[in-house]
């Protein structure tokens, strides 16, 4: 393995300049409430080290179609977002998937689709269940109510323009600790967008229920941080702490600890070595070990998915914003690994497979949602 970390007074400076910004952000108009989608913050382990024992994935459901997004809901079910299908897909304590409805204007191919679901985290006082995919001409962010009973219904557009392309589209969405909407999006294949701030592509993006910027983005746009490449995981800990994961080209993978108005370094940058005016990565793996896409936090611990590299990642967390070395799991024995989230218990997380998706060896029950057990 030839992964790298970064932690000391680099990693706790950084740390601390996302926590200040959260902090006021949250003083500012942000709603209070937890993580919906389960990537936010979880408990227990001592810091820098494997926070808990990782138990045997038990297969909870089989036959999805490209599962990309997922939720958890308040009654511990998961809703399932198709990338090639676009329907959204409920999937119950018991294992029995069935669909809550469809996606207008879903257009998939390649890496695009149905991509990022995210939960209100007032549900089901707040009824509604928010996507992101790409249609004929953009990437958007739309909203849809969601009853038990009716399903999925009244879609509305929050957000659109954000550049698309077969490959590098982003596509992840959660609610940040301070109420907001994140988006993590891609270049779309031009990597000039990066660092254009006024472009919604290569961007993590901070948006209000209604798809307006958060009042206090720091460009009065919806950008939150730029330079990225193409996120596709955002997860927060106990401090509100802000990591996302991130696609490399040619050699490095990432984690980044983001800060608010932090350049990320992307096409200057792959890897460290940014130097003044860019963030350095935390951690950065080697494409063939990673491919990160979703990240969840439980149990001391930031967990990532990872497609080409077919393992889950375990990133200890020190608790002062560095982390620890990582651990793989599971590496090679499922394949593609696409998103990972925290059940609403706490002590377990939700783990499914990509093989379907084009670049995969698929086995016959592909692609599967694992229920791996936290001790």
């Amino acid at each position: 393995m030839r992964s790298t970390v970064r932690t000391g007074a680099a990693g706790r400076a950084a740390a601390a300049a996302a926590a200040a910004a959260l902090t006021a952000a949250c003083g500012a108009g942000g709603t209070s409430g937890d993580t919906a989608g389960g990537a936010g913050p979880g408990t227990g382990g001592a810091p820098g080290t494997a926070g808990a024992a990782v138990g045997e994935p038990r297969v909870h459901a089989t036959g999805l179609e490209v599962p990309w997004g997922a939720a958890v809901l308040p009654d511990g079910s998961v809703l399932v977002a198709e990338r090639d299908s676009g329907e959204v897909v409920r999937v119950a304590e018991d294992g029995t998937a069935a669909t809550v409805g469809s996606v207008e204007g879903v257009s998939p191919g390649g890496e695009g689709g149905l991509l990022g679901l995210a939960v209100d985290p007032a549900f089901p006082n707040e009824p509604y269940v928010y996507v992101y995919f790409t249609s004929s001409s953009d990437n958007r962010i739309a909203r849809l109510e969601y009853d038990p009973q009716e399903g999925l219904t009244g879609q509305e557009t929050l957000l659109d323009g954000i550049p698309a392309a077969g490959n590098h589209n982003g596509g992840r969405i959660a609610f940040g600790p301070d109420g907001f909407l994140y988006a993590g999006t891609g270049d779309a294949g031009d990597p000039s967008l990066s660092q254009d701030r006024d472009s919604l592509g290569g961007k993590i993006l901070r948006i209000t229920t209604e798809g307006e910027p958060a009042g206090d983005n720091p460009f009065g746009n919806a950008a939150y941080s730029y330079g990225h490449r193409n996120v596709q995981g955002l997860a927060w800990d106990e401090e509100g702490r802000l990591y996302a994961t991130e696609f490399g080209q040619n050699e490095w993978d990432e984690v980044n600890l983001i800060e608010p108005g932090g350049n990320y370094g992307w096409p200057e940058v792959e890897g460290e070595g940014g130097g003044d005016g860019f963030v350095d990565p935390l951690v950065t793996w080697t494409t063939d070990e990673a491919s990160p896409s979703g990240a969840a936090v439980a149990g001391g611990s930031l967990w990532v998915a990872s497609l080409r590299g077919a393992r889950l990642w375990e990133v200890p967390l020190t608790g002062d914003g560095g982390v620890g070395e990582p651990t793989a799991h599971f590496t090679g024995e499922y394949g593609r690994l696409r998103t990972v989230v925290v059940t609403s218990e706490g002590d377990a997380l939700w783990l499914s497979t990509s093989n379907r998706d084009g670049r995969g060896d698929p086995a016959e029950e592909d692609d599967r949602l694992f229920l791996v057990p936290l001790g």
